[in-house]
């Protein structure tokens, strides 16, 4: 009983000791320091004032304060002065308040309550949201000489401000990690596929969730290995999805068919790639009303699932892509005309000095036939041949022209190749040889082998036709002519010596008419051989005294002429050859007569020549 009694007189006493006092505080104009001396008294705290705080307080008060209160009040009146109280043990110090945090100022446990004036330490942890936002946002609640610092390994405000502040800080980031609180739902998908389903629920939930406001976001995951949906955001929008997604889970009452189109003029394979390229393009709000399109190379036909509105219009899209194509006959002249000959016939008869360029070739044709000749044949094209014949007359003077040269001597037919080309579709002729070059020596115990690689050489001539209508067609050429200028006989390595010209050009042509691709030059030298007739065959004398060598320069120019027929139905191919072959024996005649008004020009010029000769002998004996 005295042990009892003895305790409560203990506690009773400790009570006192550690009591508030209320104190009666007023004053006005006080000197900050005076303050300062004054809140220790009443305190009984030891204060440490390294710094002189000039200014004065004034404080008027109608009721008593509790002595523990001028604390907070005067650490009020530093702090408005830049300054601010901490505590190192039992001693109080005055420093600046943007250095407070330097001063080992108190750290205070997650755990622990925040209470009292002084500055404090204390780690805020956010959860659900980036440290570095959140600090941002709250930055404003602290006080302006307060230090906040994140950390993001743990996520983690570590911030040194006034224990109230802290207090709010710590609320309002509780209150945005309730709002960021995130739930994660899989939900399986039963009686669909979920990879359509899961397309849909996303559109739907960036039209229903605002998905500026980062609590609001729902991702939406598939998962094929369960055929389910993954959904991952605040409960209540969570929930919200999962009821959309049973509501969706129902079986598709979508009409599937199944249509197989055999192709007649078309590949399948380049016919699947530009169905595929449409179907990319278009835009689905089913994506399952979205066909599915392969090709079967075996049948070359086309074979298409999906819907069958869908199907029928893939159906026309088959149907034009499928539509016989234009192709073009093309008649290919390869002839090499000699310059020095074509100019001697020029100058013979008069045929624009025998160029041999195109447009030289033009002119000399000009000189071919007559008026009568002409029309003639053209009637008889023209009621054979029908349509063709509109582009035959400079076709047939052309052809004469040509026919003309080569009998005499002039020129010479390297080939007359013939190609069929599809629309849009390049073809190609090669005319030449291929030689043997040296690709390398190998030595073997004394003896050398050499390896060969065989190289075609000659004449490379592509063609590609595009049909803008069936009476007119463009044609890209381009023409490669490779020529050998040394057999590898006259230089040092013994390989061949080889030259390569190139021409590149594009026409528009009507059908039938005839595009010629000159510029291709091959030129070298001849020997050449004169002498007196009859002097010069005498044995001995007459080779050394009647006769003489000489090297001609001479000049070989090769001439491609291209004729297009524009075919538009496969069955007027065979028709076409057989008009050809009658345009054939036209141009045949055409040439004969052709020929025969040319020597007769050339006769009647020689007379007429002649007539203004004087005889000299007939004037010595007047």
């Amino acid at each position: 009983m005295k042990f009892i009694k003895t305790l409560f007189f203990i506690t009773i006493f400790v009570l006192s000791v550690h009591a508030r006092e209320q104190v009666n505080v007023n004053f006005s104009n006080l000197q900050i320091n005076d303050f300062i001396k004054l809140v220790s008294k009443i305190t009984h705290k030891n204060i440490l004032v390294n710094n002189k705080i000039n200014g004065t307080v004034n404080f008027v008060s109608t009721t008593p304060i509790y002595d523990d209160e001028l604390i907070g009040l005067l650490v009020s009146v530093l702090e408005s002065k830049g300054f601010t109280l901490i505590q190192n043990g039992s001693i109080y110090e005055i420093v600046r308040s943007s250095e407070a945090a330097k001063h080992n100022v108190k750290v205070v446990k997650t755990d622990k309550g925040l209470k009292g004036s002084l500055m404090v330490t204390r780690a805020i942890k956010v959860k659900g949201e980036n440290v570095d936002i959140v600090a941002a946002k709250v930055r404003y609640l602290i006080s302006k000489t307060a230090k906040l610092m994140t950390m993001k390994e743990s996520n983690t405000i570590l911030l040194t401000d006034y224990p109230k502040n802290i207090k709010t800080i710590k609320e309002v980031i509780k209150n945005i990690n309730r709002d960021y609180e995130m739930v994660v739902k899989v939900v399986y998908v039963h009686n669909t596929e979920a990879k359509k389903l899961q397309a849909r629920i996303v559109d739907i939930a960036k039209s229903v969730f605002n998905t500026k406001i980062v609590s609001e976001n729902v991702k939406v995951i598939l998962d094929e290995n369960i055929n389910g949906i993954i959904v991952v955001g605040n409960a209540k929008n969570v929930k919200k999805i999962e009821n959309l997604i049973h509501k969706l889970d129902v079986e598709s009452k979508i009409n599937i068919v199944v249509e197989i189109f055999p192709l007649k003029n078309s590949d399948s394979k380049a016919t699947l790639a530009t169905l595929n390229e449409i179907i990319k393009q278009q835009k689905y709000n089913d994506p399952a009303l979205k066909p599915n399109i392969t090709a079967s190379d075996e049948i070359n036909a086309i074979i298409a699932i999906g819907d069958p509105i869908i199907i029928k219009g893939v159906k026309l899209i088959i149907d034009e892509l499928d539509k016989e194509k234009y192709q073009v006959y093309v008649q290919a002249k390869i002839i090499e005309i000699n310059k020095n000959k074509s100019e001697s016939i020029g100058m013979k008869y008069g045929f624009a000095a025998g160029d041999v360029s195109s447009s030289g070739l033009y002119a000399m044709s000009a000189n071919f036939g007559s008026e009568t000749l002409t029309k003639a044949a053209l009637g008889a094209v023209s009621d054979a041949l029908g349509t063709i014949g509109t582009t035959t007359q400079s076709a047939l003077a052309l052809g004469a022209t040509l026919d003309f040269l080569q009998s005499h001597g002039a020129s010479k037919s390297i080939s007359n190749p013939s190609i069929l080309c599809v629309n849009n579709k390049e073809s190609s002729i090669y005319v030449g040889k291929t030689i043997s070059v040296s690709s390398g020596q190998t030595a073997v115990a004394g003896s050398t082998t050499t390896s060969y690689k065989r190289e075609d050489v000659g004449l490379t001539l592509k063609i590609k036709p595009r049909v803008s209508s069936v009476d007119k067609v463009t044609l890209d050429v381009e023409a490669v002519l490779e020529n050998i200028l040394d057999d590898g006989s006259q230089n040092a390595t013994g390989q061949p010596v080889t030259s390569k010209q190139e021409v590149k050009t594009q026409a528009i042509l009507r059908n039938g008419e005839n595009i010629i691709i000159g510029g291709l030059v091959k030129s070298y030298e001849r020997n050449a051989k004169s002498k007196v007739p009859l002097l010069g065959d005498i044995p001995l004398i007459g080779e050394y005294l009647f006769s003489s060598n000489s090297v001609i320069d001479e000049q070989d120019n090769l001439v491609v002429i291209l004729t297009p027929y524009v075919i538009d139905k496969s069955d007027e191919l065979s028709k076409l050859q057989a008009d050809l072959g009658i345009l054939a024996k036209i141009q045949e005649e055409y040439n004969r007569k052709a020929f025969e008004l040319i020597e007769q020009r050339k006769i009647i010029e020689e007379q007429k020549k002649n007539r203004f000769v004087v005889d000299p002998l007939k004037v010595q004996k007047r």
